[in-house]
């Protein structure tokens, strides 16, 4: 994305979270992990969503084999779109976009529909569950159920998923392709998405016992979807009942390279009031966004959100903002920042109200 891009405003907020189903902000309360038992293994710990049913948050939804993650997606839009005030009957719905940003997919029935194959051969797999195992599918879902015909698009990057997303909704923004854009990311917790965090040695002691969370020591898986509204500022200033929580205005990513030198090039100069991490399933403290969040900013606070929005797979970004918007104690410029073991990054610069 490019600084010459029209500003881009989050106008809604939705999310399926360990929190439950909400709309608007998230009040942050201390949260503590939730205990989970494998027949392969032993007692885990995970941050979850707790068991609702959809059809009372969204009238008329139908969620019968559907995977969790795609009933998400459609209860989050739902949410969102209802908080951003957007009556979809007045609005060209050819002319909305859905981006969905995902590490995982729709994991519980694709592990489910190869494990069938495993067990009874290719023609003995249950065809039911085959269309859940695309990654694409909750996008897919979210466009249906809104009868949405702009464009559709799912992302799945290892660190920067959800800040991709949020910059592809801007670039179909602001190259006129859309006038709204549905943004969502997130991921399902799995018994084999634990499994590849406990290989990866990146889970914390307290996944495992009664201890309370502690970010130094590695983090405690969790899932949800959290799903944003993002309109062109000028929309929004003509729509008298829009609000907004936030204000894109440029982005950058980059898969290597100088990033304090490239981000300082982004800023033109200035230096943002609040510095958000967005630790996308490693701990903020530790990891080294803090490290270059003060390279660039000085002593400017960084917001290290709730533990449970550390450990949403690799799209926790979304999570991460809203957490912070939901706790911010300025207004000004905001440097949204996530990092990659690689020397990676994606930077957003926002502005708020």
């Amino acid at each position: 994305m490019t600084p010459n891009l029209p500003p881009v405003a989050i106008t809604g907020i939705g999310s399926v979270s360990p929190y439950g189903a909400l709309a608007g902000l998230i009040q942050l309360d201390p949260l503590q992990p939730i205990a989970l038992t494998w027949k392969d293994a032993g007692e885990r710990r995970a941050f979850v969503v707790p068991p609702f049913r959809p059809a009372t948050v969204v009238p008329g939804l139908k969620t019968r084999r559907l995977d969790r993650l795609s009933v998400w997606a459609l209860v989050a839009s739902s949410l969102a779109l209802k908080d951003a005030s957007i009556d979809l009957n007045v609005v060209d719905r050819s002319r909305v976009a859905v981006v969905f940003a995902t590490a995982f997919g729709c994991v519980e029935l694709t592990e489910a529909f190869y494990l069938s194959a495993a067990a009874n051969g290719w023609n003995g797999t249950d065809p039911i569950t085959f269309p859940e195992t695309l990654a694409s599918a909750p996008a897919s879902h979210v466009s249906m159920f809104h009868s949405l015909r702009g464009p559709n698009i799912t992302v799945s990057n290892k660190y920067f998923a959800g800040e991709s997303a949020m910059m592809q909704a801007a670039s179909l923004l602001g190259q006129r392709q859309a006038d709204l854009a549905i943004v969502l990311a997130g991921d399902a917790v799995s018994r084999s998405m634990y499994s590849w965090y406990e290989e990866a040695g990146l889970l914390s002691p307290a996944c495992y016992n009664s201890d309370r969370v502690s970010e130094a020591e590695g983090f405690v898986p969790s899932e949800g979807v959290a799903a944003l509204v993002m309109e062109l500022s000028d929309r929004t200033d003509a729509r008298t009942n829009s609000r907004s929580y936030a204000r894109m205005n440029s982005g950058r990513w980059a898969a290597g390279g100088q990033p304090a030198k490239i981000i300082r090039q982004m800023l033109n100069g200035s230096v943002p009031s609040l510095t958000i991490c967005s630790g996308n399933g490693a701990p903020c403290a530790t990891s080294s966004t803090a490290v270059l969040a003060g390279e660039i900013t000085g002593d400017n606070p960084v917001i290290l959100p709730q533990a449970f929005a550390q450990g949403v797979a690799g799209t926790g970004a979304l999570f991460h903002l809203i957490a912070a918007l939901s706790n911010r104690p300025v207004t000004g410029q905001a440097l949204f920042l996530g990092t990659a073991r690689d020397n990676g990054f994606a930077a957003l610069l926002l502005e708020l109200p």
